[in-house]
């Protein structure tokens, strides 16, 4: 068998003397310089098991202060589902109500946007067609659970109600509403998962520790012509959230 690699034995360590409460939640940990020395290891030993640890939610990283004992947070569960929102209402919303939180969110949107090209080939339209770019951040209890930067081609909604996704009198209503307001009906959407590190901006946002692992979700919806009218990058972290994907089954 090969030889476990040290960062992995450090975090070993380092989660027993907390399950053996010899550091409690919000206690912090000695200085890695401290920790190397006890364990005859160097400082990029322990910030890898220190980052391993903060990406499992046991340890949190204060910036110009060091390192903690987290406290417990409950995961919390996102369910991913379109016909959740063709309901009606917020499907995050409703999940958090379900788990007894208050489920928010906090948006900027602009307007007349250059849309990148990566982007513009998941609308199908022209790299530097103007888009409408909403950055979203959730909340569960007035805490950051999930990130979304959500694009939508101005050509398709430019002077209608639903220009602004959180502006006028279709606010906050999804894209599935909205579109039906201007005569698109929104069929399906497509979702690509896959798991990465968080930037620093994610970091910061999320309140996690830059490289932790998150889930970031490629969405596309689309018409029932086939046009795609959204398209989503939404980042979830993996030590504060747990995907659930609901498949409807045709009787």
């Amino acid at each position: 068998m090969p030889e476990q690699p040290p960062y992995l034995r450090i975090a070993d360590v380092l989660r027993e003397r907390i399950d053996n409460q010899e550091w409690t939640p919000g206690d912090r940990l000695p200085s890695r310089g401290e920790l190397s020395a006890q364990y005859g290891v160097g400082d990029n030993v322990i910030r890898r098991a220190q980052e391993l640890l903060i990406s499992r939610g046991i340890l949190e990283g204060r910036a110009g202060s060091g390192t903690y004992v987290a406290e417990p947070r409950e995961r919390v569960r996102i369910v991913r589902a379109t016909y959740r929102e063709q309901a009606g209402g917020s499907p995050f919303r409703s999940d958090m109500a379900a788990l007894g939180k208050r489920g928010t969110w906090e948006s900027r949107t602009e307007a007349k946007v250059p849309v990148p090209a990566d982007i513009a080939a998941r609308l199908g339209i022209a790299e530097g067609d103007l888009g409408v770019r909403t950055a979203y951040e959730f909340l569960a209890d007035s805490k950051p659970v999930q990130l979304s930067t959500s694009w939508e081609p101005y050509a398709l909604t430019a002077g209608t109600l639903v220009v602004l996704p959180e502006g006028g009198p279709h606010a906050g209503a999804g894209v599935v509403s909205r579109m039906a307001e201007i005569g698109i009906t929104v069929s399906h959407a497509v979702e690509r998962p896959e798991p990465r590190a968080a930037t620093t901006e994610e970091a910061t946002l999320l309140g996690i520790q830059r490289g932790s692992l998150v889930t970031h979700i490629r969405r596309t919806y689309y018409s029932d012509e086939g046009q795609p009218v959204e398209t989503a990058d939404i980042v979830v972290p993996a030590a504060l959230c747990e995907i659930v994907y609901e498949v409807p089954v045709n009787s």
